[in-house]
């Protein structure tokens, strides 16, 4: 059963995404030509900076309405559990793996159809996590809640609502002492309520910021501040700002930075040994990435090396692509309009 309000909205390749009744009913106009990510998952993206934005409008609902047939998103068909890796440096893949050997305790997730999710399971991180976008809004899907609560997991709004720094406070609240949570960049204003909990609580708290394209220099700072983890995404801001004076990047092409020891830690719960970690030093800079230099370190069935090297480091054709045409400063975040989902009325 779903709610009788049934819209979800999501963030991708710079586009807000609207989806009702289990298909897509309407995509903004992007703000890019180019995302690494898309452009290496998805070969409708291939083509380039020519700023064709209908053509990537519609690429864009092909692979929503593509994911919502596969996996059930926004949907009764919802699959809940997964323990493959579907991006090799992701944040649920960093959850899963950190919860199965026992780095975290529990993991503060955002699931369509219930918001904010407390979750001490790797697989329903994976599941959850896997796949999904920047989920910026939801509405409740009841057989989605109830499957998650008989998985363990705690769903902390009956209403769906999406709230870390509560998911963080709740987590705490039912005794967990070491936990991540996943923080879209937009909501960074967020971080330090995070940071005032954990400290409160006494509890660890690593903080993971995805999908940063477009966040404002001011949401950069906060980010650099208080984040464990961060994913640049297409911003030049995070590239160069998170990146030099984060501990380690990860990849080179799409960098993922750890910015404390702790997000270094998380991310260590993915290889298949301890040492390289153990003897970072806190005063020097780590590249990790596919480059044939330094220490051989094995994720699963790849390898890629370790070594030491003045961050950021990038990919020079992705670095440039990516911020090609990101236009910031004209999406209001924390505000849905009617742009966003024309003809849905706001609840009252």
């Amino acid at each position: 059963m779903t709610a009788d309000r049934d819209i979800h909205i999501l963030r991708y390749f710079s586009s807000f995404i609207s989806v009702s009744g289990g298909r897509v009913i309407n995509v903004t106009d992007p703000m890019l030509a180019f995302c690494p990510l898309a452009s290496h998952l998805y070969k409708g993206f291939k083509g380039g900076v020519r700023f064709d934005k209908e053509a990537i409008k519609r690429e864009i609902k092909k692979v929503i309405e593509a994911k919502i047939e596969a996996y059930g998103f926004f949907t009764t068909k919802r699959k809940l559990l997964c323990s493959d890796t579907a991006i090799p440096y992701g944040a649920s893949e960093m959850l899963m793996f950190g919860l199965k050997k026992k780095v975290i305790d529990a993991a503060v997730v955002v699931c369509d159809g219930a918001g904010t999710v407390v979750t001490g399971s790797g697989d329903v991180a994976q599941g959850i996590g896997a796949r999904m976008n920047s989920l910026l809004l939801t509405s409740p899907i009841e057989n989605i809640k109830e499957r998650l609560k008989e998985l363990g997991c705690q769903v902390v709004f009956d209403h769906a609502l999406i709230d870390q720094a509560e998911g963080v406070k709740t987590a705490i609240q039912q005794g967990y002492k070491k936990i991540a949570v996943t923080i879209g960049g937009h909501d960074a204003q967020k971080l330090k309520e995070i940071r005032q909990w954990e400290s409160s609580g006494g509890a660890e708290v690593t903080i993971l910021v995805v999908c940063t394209t477009g966040i404002t220099s001011d949401k950069v700072e906060k980010i650099r501040y208080d984040a464990d983890l961060v994913w640049s995404c297409a911003s030049q801001e995070i590239r160069q700002q998170a990146g030099s004076q984060a501990l380690l990047q990860i990849s080179r092409k799409i960098p993922v930075f750890a910015l404390t020891q702790r997000g270094v830690g998380l991310f260590a719960a993915m290889a298949e040994e301890d040492a390289p970690w153990e003897t970072l030093d806190a005063n020097k800079q780590y590249l990790f990435s596919c480059e044939p230099k330094g220490r051989e370190v094995r994720l699963g069935r790849s390898k890629a090396f370790l070594r030491e090297e003045k961050l950021p480091v990038s990919s020079q054709k992705s670095f440039f692509m990516a911020e090609a045409h990101n236009i910031r400063g004209r999406v209001r975040w924390g505000t849905i309009t009617k742009e966003v989902f024309p003809n849905i009325r706001a609840r009252s």
